[in-house]
């Protein structure tokens, strides 16, 4: 059970000052990491189930045998010790004293500072969801998916994604067509495409929109290109082992791939953390928490204003972790926050031996057609990025 050395209220020693992060996916291990280089001498805990980092952009490679789940499933014991972090093996509950103490499944953790960073949910509210294998939902669903794929010898493969009707915001799209465009490749460089029928549905007329109109004109041009049916302005209603239904009726499937719309995480709602339409947690412009001092929020867990396509991905996480990191630091000094975070989408649709180069920020839209090298810079920038915790 966690104990009480670490209650800080009050403190006036800068040393003493204990920072409490919530997770150990992209935006935690940002903070962690701005944290230490912005307050060298700051006591920081973290609190996460295990101590490792899942890198899920490169889960997309797991059903096709591009990667092995030891590649993207990174331990973070040297990480912390470098950081000189203690971890806390166990799940947030619950949030009191305005955010000075985080009840979770150890006990209580107090804090003089709070960095929530531990991800959203998927909505789950789809009659017969279990059918379908979700495309971020780690390393094992990804196992199973290069399981069935070697198992079909033909059929109809459905991918499909939604959002969450309260928030727009709050969807993550971009993994299933790469699921889609890479399944398709490694398909016909099998051999096989021929016995396969590949379906895309969602909700949307023009699938992709955050990505910006010249992206969603050049990835369903893409789909029409491979031979891929379209189903759009079509809701998802239910699934079953065997078949997708739609607000325009139903089609059989002999696997399906879908991505629900995210929302927040369940032990918000027992807590006075403000919250969005869409579950999430409410944030400014500097990432901090309304109404409750010293308490920021960063990634998938939060609502923050932005442009309408400011997207739900790694590269936003880390933007936003870093702001909270650094504004939270400030307010320990006494300096109001100051630093916000660029509304920036990066994105390389990969499409298994290529990739297509999608940018967009306030300034705006850039979007480059497919090419080999694209494909190859995805991969140096995981091996980039994970070098900072093997």
């Amino acid at each position: 059970m966690l104990d009480f050395v670490h209650m800080g209220i009050g403190r006036t020693d800068p040393s003493s000052r204990r920072v409490t992060v919530v997770g150990s996916g992209f935006a935690a291990l940002t903070a962690i990491r701005t944290l230490r280089r912005h307050a060298p001498g700051l006591g920081i805990d973290v609190v996460a189930p295990r101590a490792e980092f899942v890198y899920y952009p490169g889960t997309i490679w797991i059903p096709t045998g591009g990667r092995e789940p030891d590649d993207l499933v990174i331990p973070l014991g040297r990480f912390f010790d470098r950081m000189g972090v203690t971890h806390h093996p166990a799940e947030a509950t619950g949030l009191s004293e305005d955010g000075r103490r985080l009840a979770t499944t150890a006990g209580e953790l107090a804090n003089d500072g709070l960095i929530i960073a531990c991800g959203g949910r998927f909505l789950d509210r789809l009659p017969g969801l279990e059918h379908a294998i979700l495309p971020c939902g780690g390393t094992g669903p990804m196992l199973r998916l290069r399981e069935r794929l070697h198992e079909l010898d033909g059929g109809t493969i459905a991918f499909g994604f939604s959002g969450n009707p309260e928030e727009p915001s709050a969807m993550r799209g971009g993994p299933v067509f790469e699921f889609l465009f890479g399944i398709e490749r490694w398909l016909r460089k099998q051999g096989r495409r021929d016995r396969f029928e590949l379906v895309f549905f969602t909700p949307a007329e023009k699938p992709g929109q955050r990505l910006g109109e010249k992206a969603v004109e050049r990835l369903v041009r893409e789909m029409r290109r491979c031979g891929i049916t379209l189903r759009l302005g079509e809701k998802p209603q239910r699934f079953s082992e065997r078949s997708v239904e739609t607000s325009a009726g139903s089609f059989d499937a002999d696997l399906i791939l879908f991505m629900p719309g995210m929302t927040g995480n369940a032990w918000f709602d027992d807590t006075p953390l403000p919250r969005s339409p869409g579950g999430m947690i409410q944030a400014d412009a500097h990432c901090r928490v309304a109404g409750l001092e010293r308490v920021y929020v960063a990634g998938d867990a939060g609502s923050f204003p932005g442009p309408g396509w400011m997207p739900k991905q790694a590269h936003m996480a880390d933007l936003q972790a870093a702001a909270a990191a650094r504004n939270l630091v400030a307010e320990f000094d006494g300096v109001p926050p100051r630093h916000g975070y660029k509304a920036e989408l990066m994105c390389i649709v990969d499409m298994h031996d290529r990739g297509l180069l999608v940018t967009r920020t306030e300034k705006g839209n850039r979007v480059l057609p497919p090419f080999r090298g694209w494909h190859w810079a995805k991969r140096l920038f995981e091996w980039n990025y994970l070098r900072n915790y093997r």
